[in-house]
């Protein structure tokens, strides 16, 4: 007969309540300069995650201090403002827009290949095969 270990847990583990103080205190370690976040969290047994949301909901900004559309907000006009440059008519044009660039490898045989960019003009690319087949 072989014996087992058996563990017997006689009390139900909960989660921890932290107060706004711990973790307004756990927070401003966070925010010294130096400061390694996985230490602190490792000293207070917790997760690094879980002081990033802390300092998240901590430093937040009053929502309600913020001003919303359609809000005035009081404007001071001095006398050494730099003069307003007048807003163009049409929008900016659109820059370009980025594609990834692919290659484009073309086998020719006895281990020789060209490898040109996908959108090559065709008649640039026929004159590159020519020259590398020996046909000019």
């Amino acid at each position: 007969m072989t014996k087992h270990p058996i563990e017997v847990i006689t009390s139900v583990e909960r989660r921890r309540r932290w107060s706004r103080e711990d973790k307004e205190r756990l927070v401003a370690a966070c925010l010294e300069p130096g400061a390694v976040l996985s230490e602190i969290a490792r000293a207070a047994g917790i997760h690094v995650s879980q002081l990033f949301r802390w300092r998240k909901e901590l430093c937040r900004v009053d929502e309600s201090s913020t001003p919303t559309a359609g809000t005035l907000v009081p404007v001071i006009v001095s006398e050494t403002a730099p003069t307003a440059q007048p807003i163009p008519s049409e929008p900016p044009a659109p820059s370009p827009s980025r594609r990834k660039r692919s290659d484009v490898t073309i086998e020719l045989g006895r281990g020789r290949r060209v490898r040109v960019d996908s959108d090559i003009d065709t008649d640039a690319l026929g004159r590159i095969l020519d020259v590398v087949l020996g046909r000019r």
